[in-house]
């Protein structure tokens, strides 16, 4: 085996505590003997609920030698509540120990610079590998197979039972629910996502009329897997989207009968097709559905697009997005989204909650049929949130899950960490608010002259009347609190550093298997460096006269078996994206590293 560099792990901390460990704390010394895989997340970031689905089986197949550690580090503010990392820790299924780091103390100790980041620690309490984004299982998995061996004959590994103690289950009809739609005949069909079911309730919104699906994650005629965003179609079915299946299913609820009309089960990773056959294609977290200009429209959160399904041609296409993350408006092809993530037609509009922006924008015919174009209604990109009304180019909103077309034209918002309900008049270019005190609140639907709300993490639907005159609201805004990095004026020195996997090399069969997109925000701050290339090293020059943004990387590898004898050799494709502050100081760096996937030699 390979020898690596010993670094020490630092020790976990976290102001907010343990959760799954029945009360205790744990600490690395408590550990030592197992191979550890710490998981730096954020409940609001679709690459972490990735992660956590790549991590299942590895954490079931390991159980007696690794642990897995959830580390929460927050981006929104609602993140860095407790009671939202207990939510969160349930709504997702996550059955390891996590510790909330609500300050970002461990994130710091670790020089983590992105969600989601892997850090691998030996037996012996030492740092042997770190990755960032999603992809890496297969590396993983490599990883703890070789350990398990080096350290099973030095004596240094201990097998048995984890720290993972389960919360105890708590009873209610509706478990952290995602969205709901409105049946011809009165009543709601809600998708019940942790509980991996559709539920029927009557037009009360609270009696339990039928449940649909097992309960059980899968993908079968009885089955979904965390199911989110429902569309009422033209002939009465309802499509589902069946979110972590990446799938996208037709529930009719005349006869009960469940199919897959979208996606293969898995999910789509660059340079998989984007259009075909749509039980051909591959998608990623389908997270909301609407029927608009006579084919069912899906946001995309996993690759932050709208596609669309059409079925009467049984296809599938993106229709919108580049597949980065960020703000831009313009051409549906050219258009930046970040988590798309709610989704309300209303007549030649297409109204989106982009969540990770936290904005509210939409899809428009162009002007003299040059295709889509998108808008953004409220906010101003990655960085910028809060609760404050007014005009809507100075209004903030927090992570919106859902939007919902009202009879006069307006939108409403569902603000869901702010717990409240939002509203942007086109008419006046302002936004109010309608209700606070919801809890979650992810998606709305109207039923005649009342407004019913999905408030998920009360686990119900609430029916308010539709206000004629706003709530009012103090004004509160922030940015995401992530200390910035300290670089020098000129030349900087950018290093996605990418190791593959053992027994795995670059596939360069077709070309280059790297890829490298640069911008900035504001694109000022860069003079040179800006664009796509193969190559996972560039020399970045900073800007005269520009003295703080914010880099954006976006990097991918693809490695294959380093086999001559296996005919078709397994790839696998690692991909991240980041975010990184940075100050612009005399003294500060020359070289940039982000590690895709391995350890930084130069560190």
């Amino acid at each position: 085996m390979a020898s690596r560099a010993r670094v020490r792990a630092p020790e976990l901390i976290g102001k907010g505590g343990w959760l799954n460990t029945g009360g205790n704390e744990l600490t690395l010394s408590d550990l030592r003997g197992r191979i550890v895989i710490l998981d730096f997340w954020t409940f609001c970031c679709v690459n972490c609920l990735h992660v956590l689905d790549e991590l299942r089986e590895l954490e079931e197949r390991h159980r007696d030698t690794v642990v897995i550690i959830g580390v929460h580090s927050p981006k929104f503010v609602h993140e860095a509540d407790h009671q939202a990392v207990v939510d969160a820790v349930e709504r997702y299924g996550v059955e390891h120990p996590v510790l909330d780091d609500p300050e970002l103390a461990t994130w710091k100790q670790y020089a983590v610079r992105a969600w989601p980041t892997l850090v691998v620690i030996d037996p012996e309490g030492y740092v042997v590998a770190q990755h960032a984004g999603e992809g890496h299982a297969h590396a993983l998995e490599k990883l703890v197979e070789e350990l398990t061996a080096e350290h099973e004959a030095k004596g240094t590994l201990r097998r048995g039972d984890g720290p993972y103690v389960p919360p105890e289950p708590v009873a209610t009809d509706l478990r952290f629910p995602g969205k709901a739609v409105r049946l011809p005949g009165g009543t709601f069909l809600v998708s019940d996502t942790t509980r991996h079911q559709l539920v029927e309730l009557a037009e009360d919104g609270e009696q339990v009329l039928r449940r649909i699906g097992s309960g059980e994650r899968g993908l079968d005629t009885d089955s979904f897997n965390e199911p989110q965003g429902l569309a009422l179609l033209p002939d009465g079915k309802v499509a589902v989207a069946d979110t972590v299946n990446h799938a996208i299913r037709v529930f009719d609820p005349g006869t009960g009968t469940l199919e897959t009309v979208a996606g293969t089960g898995r999910q789509w990773w660059q340079g998989s097709p984007t259009s075909g056959p749509a039980r051909e294609v591959d998608l990623s977290s389908p997270w909301d559905l609407a029927w608009w200009q006579d084919r069912l429209w899906i946001a995309m959160a996993g690759v932050h697009q709208l596609w669309t399904y059409d079925p009467a041609t049984d296809t599938v296409q993106a229709a919108a997005g580049t597949t980065n993350e960020g703000l831009v408006d313009g051409p549906a092809a050219e258009a930046w989204f970040a988590q798309p993530s709610g989704l309300a037609a209303a007549g030649d509009r297409l109204w989106i909650a982009d969540s990770e922006t936290s904005a509210v924008r939409w899809v428009e015919r162009g002007q003299d049929g040059d295709g889509y174009r998108v808008r953004t209604a409220v906010g101003t990109g990655l960085f910028d949130f809060g609760h404050r009304d007014g005009a809507a180019d100075q209004a903030l909103l927090q992570h919106p899950l859902g939007v919902t077309a009202l009879p006069d034209g307006s939108v409403a918002i569902a603000d869901t960490y702010n717990h409240a309900l939002r509203r942007f008049d086109p008419a006046r270019g302002e936004v109010t608010t309608l209700a606070t005190d919801l809890r979650e609140p992810s998606a709305a639907v109207l039923a005649d002259d009342d407004i019913v709300v999905v408030e998920s993490a009360r686990h119900r639907l609430i029916r308010l009347r539709l206000p004629e005159e706003a709530v009012r609201v103090g004004s509160v805004a922030h940015r995401t609190q992530r200390a910035a990095t300290e670089v020098s004026p000129g030349t900087l020195r950018l290093d996605v550093v990418f190791q593959a996997p053992a027994g795995q090399k670059l596939d360069t069969r077709y070309g280059p298997s790297t890829r490298l997109l640069v911008s900035a925000t504001p694109p000022e701050l860069l003079a040179e460096g800006v664009g796509p290339d193969t190559d996972l090293a560039r020399d970045l020059v900073l800007a005269d006269g520009v003295t703080e943004g914010v880099l954006h990387v976006s990097a991918m590898a693809a490695s294959c078996d380093d086999d001559p004898a296996i005919e078709y050799p397994a790839c696998h494709v690692h991909q991240q994206d980041w975010g990184v502050p940075v100050r612009v100081v005399d003294g500060g760096a020359a070289r940039l590293a982000l590690v895709l996937a391995g350890l930084d030699a130069e560190a």
